[in-house]
């Protein structure tokens, strides 16, 4: 298989090297001047240029490759200076391809590409070495020989012989040949050697090289002599179970410990985590099975390996396609969805999702949860959730301690371990029903979750290890902000989100609602048809909120209604109108009770804001004989009985400006009722409604049936504003109110409404209490109460 004219044998450098040469391209290889190198050649270029080269005068250009694509390489991929050298052998293997002996002769630096078909020919120039002999390089050279016999004595592989023929080598520049050959280096570093055309610095890298790999044969060698008893033991101990294996008494719990440290290994644990798992597997294999901290540190190391260390998703920060999702997953809230586009925004320019925690605040039903779903919908991220509502205990949050019997992680890193990533969007929910008691406060310890400068290395209690949340992208969602403790929610950035219109609630049905149903009900719109009309009437009639919850537990008591009949085979096609919601559905839930409740004097229409939206709200006052006292009722908190009290205080003060009789209050007492007394109450912005209450009972002027009211009153009859516009005027239109009294200063809020609910509804904006009078009486006197007239014919009759 050899070719007969071709014997090894060296050859003297001083051969001379033509201009044209072949280039050979080498991957991962080096060939240097002055040594002799096998080569492998496989690719059918190569072994053309090969043949040609052993056919004519036996020089190739010999050039190392980049790193890069595999492949035949251009002379793009190619470094600029490669080694001249001779075909000394050739072997011919049975598979087709070649194995060569080759030569170096010089270095030699690509001056012009002459050819690339059918393989690489250019022009080249010799490159000398750069020699000026002195007293340094000598040093120098000493210094590389000494450094190599040492290293020689330390590595196996490399014979005693080479020790002898390093120092033989008078020619420094040969001497760095020698070394550079013989040692497996980097290609990067042998590449850098063979472009030194100094040889002073050829010598400094290499002894710099020399000085590196001797540190590490000689720490390799200090670990290999130094093995403890305890080592020595872990070899004999796995010699035995490979003995035990063979004779097929192999031990269970053996290998369930080789699993753990091979699971160990490879996971892409932190620096500490792996300390942690390798300090407690090693405990783990000195204690027997039947200890009991066996359990404990087995469940440990598995928490610490089931986690997801270093593994995270791939973020898609594209604007519009997240907006497009926003928009088919939710119905109007364009506030919101353009907030939230702000915010990847912002992350798409830092290239980073870290920053303010998002906290969305509305009533129940509003999107609230689905809009967390469609967040990480759109970056593609994991979502996980958690909901804190109603925990009490500080180790719900941060895991207990492994001193504890049955301790397990916290929420936190539970949920992470199921999002199996590092940067899901982690919702949690919630969060302004966190309470506290003995066992902690879980607010606070919320705190470090979602702290932007804390949460890069969160330490649960459990796992005692610092974890990295910084990629983690929280979202809050609350009912009301004020149970949330104000560190934490300083911490985040609020978004409101305000209760439904009817348009809006007709648009949800339409769009969201009926269809998810019908597929829940095995029905399609040709079986079942929902017009307009109908989901108008089941809105107005049967529902009664500010989210979506009850309309679409409704809209489902109809689908259940039709599916009924379709599978008992009476009907196959159902069209519902007003007659079979009611049928269906029942009487009707909600019917217009302020027209009824205000038609006595001393009853006003107020509106309120609660956790579940805004709320229409009644104050009924009523009077008796007495001495001029007032009592409260309807379970109100300390504020609204303050409300009252300043209320009661500016009439008596201004009866003469009431048509009051001077002693009207001397001989009665007061009543004030806030009716659904089961319901707990509080706030100033119900002032004006005790106020207006008080004064229709005093004048006898019922309020008018059309006018609802909020607004906070002072001693001075001024009208301050008050908070949650959107939610109370959404709740006076959701009542069938088309007139509401405001304080002036909240005039601004108006703009927040929706342009149907502007349209629909009139706002009288005030200062003074005298204008809510003005706006709210109706002016009819009505027949002053019984109990009045009966005191004031007794009075007659005793004059």
């Amino acid at each position: 298989m050899s070719e007969g004219n071709l014997e090894p044998e060296f050859v003297e450098s001083d051969v001379e090297i033509p201009k044209l040469l072949p280039v050979l391209p080498l991957k991962e290889t080096v060939v240097f001047p002055q040594s002799l190198a096998p080569l492998a050649i496989g690719q059918e270029r190569s072994i053309r240029l090969v043949d040609d080269v052993v056919a004519g005068d036996r020089l190739v250009a010999l050039v190392t490759t980049r790193a890069g694509e595999p492949g035949e390489p251009s002379f793009d991929d190619l470094y600029a200076v490669g080694t001249a050298a001779l075909v000394t052998k050739l072997i011919r293997v049975p598979d087709g391809t070649l194995r060569i002996l080759v030569q170096g002769l010089g270095r030699i630096h690509l001056e012009k590409r002459v050819q690339e078909e059918p393989y690489l020919v250019g022009e080249f120039e010799e490159v000398p070495d750069e020699l000026v002999e002195s007293r340094e390089q000598e040093a120098l050279t000493r210094n590389v020989q000494g450094l190599f016999g040492r290293i020689i004595a330390l590595v196996p592989y490399l014979p005693d012989e080479l020790r002898e023929a390093a120092e033989q080598v008078a020619d420094p520049s040969a001497l760095c040949h020698l070394v550079a050959s013989t040692l497996r280096l980097k290609t990067e570093e042998k590449q850098r050697l063979l472009e030194l055309a100094n040889v002073e610095e050829r010598l400094r890298a290499t002894a710099s090289i020399l000085t590196r790999e001797l540190d590490l044969f000689e720490i390799g060698a200090r670990v290999q002599s130094e093995l403890e008893k305890g080592q020595r033991e872990y070899f004999l101990r796995q010699q035995l179970r490979t003995i035990q294996e063979e004779l097929g008494e192999g031990d269970p719990e053996q290998a369930e410990l080789q699993e753990l440290r091979a699971r160990v290994e490879s996971c892409e644990l932190s620096e500490e985590a792996r300390k942690a798992a390798t300090r407690e597997l090693a405990r783990l294999e000195r204690l027997p099975s039947a200890a009991a901290e066996y359990g404990v540190i087995r469940t440990y190391l598995e928490w610490i390996l089931c986690l997801p260390w270093g593994k995270t998703t791939r973020d898609k920060l594209d604007l519009d396609a997240a907006r497009k999702v926003l928009d088919a997953d939710h119905y109007d809230l364009d506030k919101v969805k353009e907030r939230i586009v702000e915010h990847l925004a912002v992350s798409k320019l830092k290239n980073d999702l870290s920053g303010p925690i998002l906290c969305f605040v509305g009533p129940p039903g509003v999107g609230k949860t689905s809009l967390g779903h469609s967040i990480a919908r759109t970056l593609g991220r994991r979502f996980v959730r958690i909901s804190v509502g109603g925990v009490r205990d500080e180790a719900e949050i941060r895991g207990h301690r492994r001193t504890y019997i049955g301790a397990m992680p916290g929420t936190i890193i539970r949920a992470l371990r199921d999002a199996e990533s590092l940067n899901p969007v982690f919702l949690v929910d919630e969060i302004d029903k966190l309470g506290a008691d003995f066992r902690g406060d879980p607010a606070s310890a919320m705190l470090e979750v979602l702290d932007p400068e804390q949460h890069s290395s969160f330490r649960d209690h459990y796992l005692d290890l610092p974890f990295d949340l910084s990629r983690v992208l929280f979202i809050c969602t609350a009912n009301s902000l004020d149970t949330i403790p104000p560190p934490l929610l300083d911490r985040m950035d609020v978004i409101h989100l305000s209760g439904y219109t009817e348009e809006e609630k007709l648009g949800i049905a339409k769009r969201y609602l009926v269809p998810k149903q019908l597929r829940e009900h095995g029905l399609d719109r040709k079986r079942l048809s929902l017009p307009e009309a109908a989901l108008r009437l089941v809105i107005r009639e049967y529902t009664r909120e500010a989210g979506v919850r009850n309309l679409e537990r409704q809209i489902a008591a109809l689908c259940r209604k039709a599916a009924t009949l379709v599978a008992r085979g009476r009907t196959t096609r159902i069209r519902v109108d007003a007659k079979k919601v009611r049928e269906w559905l029942g009487p009707r839930r909600f019917a217009g009770e302020v027209r009824k409740r205000t038609s006595d004097p001393g009853v006003a229409t107020g509106l309120a804001y609660t956790p579940a939206g805004g709320d229409v709200l009644f104050v009924e006052a009523a009077a008796y004989p007495g001495r001029g006292r007032l009592r409260i009722t309807g379970q109100i908190g300390e504020v609204m009985q303050e409300s009252a009290q300043a209320a009661l205080s500016w009439i008596r003060s201004h009866a003469p400006n009431l048509d009051l009789a001077e002693d009207w209050f001397a001989e009665r007492d007061i009543h004030v009722h806030v009716p659904a007394g089961a319901v707990p109450k509080d706030g100033p912005s119900a002032g004006v409604t005790m106020a207006t209450a008080i004064a229709s009972l005093v004048r006898a002027e019922p309020v008018s049936a059309e006018v609802a009211m909020t607004g906070e009153l002072t001693l001075t009859g001024q009208v301050l504003p008050v908070g949650g516009i959107r939610e109370k005027v959404l709740a006076a239109q959701r009542a069938g109110i088309s007139r509401v009294i405001l304080p002036r200063e909240n005039e601004h809020d108006l703009d927040e409404l929706p342009a149907e609910t502007r349209e629909a509804l009139t706002f009288v904006l005030v200062d003074t209490v005298e204008e809510v009078f003005a706006a709210a009486l109706d002016g009819r006197r009505a027949a002053r109460p019984r109990a009045a007239r009966d005191e004031r014919q007794a009075a007659s009759g005793r004059a």
